[in-house]
């Protein structure tokens, strides 16, 4: 597998600002990542270790369900995803502009 980044001089950039922008191709493709993922050989987990992990899995979760029934534990609120975020909704005293010296 092969992936280039490939980066040219362009104007008046300098040398330092080239390999800066090499830098940040290389980061953004995941390349050094990808690179070192592949350094040491990682074998498949077998059919039974992913089933036994499954049912192990399945268990803690029905645990903690029960637990937060019989209130053991308090339940965690639940994590809300980037799109998820909750949005401001805006008021009188949040318009744009107000309070900023120009609007005046």
């Amino acid at each position: 597998m092969s992936i280039n980044a490939e980066v040219t001089k362009t104007g008046n950039e300098t040398a330092i600002a080239t390999i800066r922008k090499f830098t940040r191709r290389v980061q953004g493709a995941n390349l050094v990542r990808t690179v070192r993922g592949q350094r040491y050989y990682v074998r498949d987990a077998s059919k039974i270790v992913k089933k036994k992990r499954a049912l192990k899995l399945l268990k803690r979760r029905k645990d903690y369900s029960q637990a937060v029934k019989e209130g053991k534990i308090i339940e965690a609120a639940p994590r809300h995803s980037y799109t998820e975020r909750p949005r401001r909704e805006n008021t009188d005293s949040t318009k744009l502009g107000e309070g900023t010296p120009i609007a005046r």
